[in-house]
Order: C-alpha cells, then structure tokens, then sequence
C-alpha cells in the first residue's frame, strides 16, 4: 500500500493525500520516503500548478512516528539531531515548490503533522478539526519550525498558549483567530478546496510562481517591494499570457494560459 496517494488532475491540480488512516496519517519513515520523490518531481513538473494535500479517513495527520524513540532511546544526541533535521527538511521541502499549495485539514493536525499544514501557502480546516501542538505535554521541545510556523501564522500570543498548554483549535476557531484562512463544514471541505485550487491553476503560471516568490521574499519596505516588482513585472509582460490575459478579457472570455 502506498502511504501516499497523488492524484495529478488535468487542470494542472496535484492532490496528494497522506494514506495512512490506521495509523491517523502518521508520518512514518516510509510515508517520508515517498513524500520526498513526491517533492522532487513536483520541482521539475511544469504541468502541475496547484498541490493540495490532505488525509485519508477522518484525521489529517496525528504527526510523526515516534515509536521509534523506545527502540532507539540509547541514541546520542548528535545522531538525534541530525535525524530529526533530515525529518524536518523532507517535510519542509513544500516551501520550496514555486507554485502555490494549500492544506486541507480534514480532521486532527497533531504536532508536526500542523506544521506541515501550516507550512503550505493556504490552509482551509473542517469546522470541526482539531489543530495542536501537544509538544510540551510529550516532554518535548516543538520540531519541525513549529516555534517559527506558528507565531507566524497565528500570532505569538496563541502561538504562545498553543505551544505552552497544548491546548487544542477547533478549525472554526482556527478561522477567527486567523491561524487558517478559513473552516467549512466537513462535508464541503473538499470541493471548496478544490474549487480554490482550480481558481488557481487557471491562473497564468509565471505570473502566479513569480507572485509566490514575492510574498516569500518578506520584503524589508516599499523600497524592496518595488525594485522586486519592476524587474519581476516586465517578466510577465513579455509572456504570452499577458497577451492571452488582455485579449480573453477584451473578448469575455475564460482566458487559456500556457505559461509561455
């Protein structure tokens, strides 16, 4: 069975979904294994313009595999660090992808398994999701960037209480808060995710990595923002797709872009 399931959809969609529901999506070694090939193909597919990832059955991921720790406890601290680091950074490589991901937390997102949610460009939650970060409870530091990812998707004062108590949020409470961008009802989730996907990859390409580039950046003031967009700009307006933008729209029409 593979611990990861992708679905490439003709409109450029890439949904992959986290296949281990007996496991509540738990991010064994082997599922790692498969999400790092996901993620280097993705690098080099130029037909894919939108990933969604999400979980089988009724949770989103309960975050990783930690029943390796009673097997391996003797285990020195320099072996740990860089194990975990690798663990990280397989996950992570999300980030790297130039077009735009969303998360679609179906159910629980425990731990690194919310890291990983909140590590995507957009994150849409069940009304009735369950978002934690139960680390400290664990008698754990937090790992995969959660001390960053947090206080940088929800702020630091519920970053703070999240990572501090282990308290759980409800995905419509994620939604108030702004740690997601917004909950639906789990029997909707789903569609409206992949209706927001399609928006996307119906999108022109360059203009849409080179826009994700931008918001990536964080610019330092307007002075940075603007000499990144008056070289980033004329980019697309040597494109095709400019062409095809203007003349779908003068024509009333859904436009067709190539990213050409």
């Amino acid at each position: 069975m593979n611990e990861l399931l992708v679905d490439r959809k003709d409109d450029g969609v890439v949904l992959i979904t986290l296949n281990r529901p007996d496991m509540r999506n738990a991010m064994t070694d082997t599922m790692t294994a498969e999400w790092r090939a996901v993620m280097a193909e993705l690098r080099d597919d130029r037909q894919a313009r939108c990933v969604i990832v999400t979980g089988a059955g009724t949770a989103f991921s309960s975050g990783g595999d930690l029943s390796w720790i009673s097997e391996r406890g003797t285990e020195a601290v320099p072996q740990l660090r860089d194990r975990m680091l690798a663990f990280y950074r397989t996950w992570l490589a999300i980030t790297e992808l130039e077009i735009p991901t969303i998360a679609a937390v179906n159910g629980p997102a425990v731990g690194a398994g919310l890291c990983v949610a909140l590590a995507c460009d957009l994150v849409y939650a069940a009304d009735d999701a369950k978002l934690l970060a139960p680390f400290t409870s664990l008698g754990l530091h937090p790992g995969m960037a959660a001390t960053y990812l947090l206080p940088q998707r929800a702020g630091a004062r519920l970053a703070r209480e999240m990572l501090l108590t282990g308290r759980s949020v409800s995905g419509r409470e994620a939604a108030g808060k702004g740690l997601v961008n917004q909950s639906f009802p789990k029997n909707h989730l789903m569609s409206e995710v992949e209706a927001i996907a399609r928006k996307i990859a119906q999108n022109a390409p360059i203009a849409t990595r080179l826009t994700k580039v931008a918001l990536n950046q964080d610019h330092q003031d307007l002075e940075a923002a603007l000499m990144w967009e008056s070289l980033a700009q004329p980019v697309t307006m040597a494109s095709a797709d400019m062409i095809e933008g203007l003349t779908a729209h003068r024509e009333r029409r859904v436009p067709k872009f190539t990213g050409s």
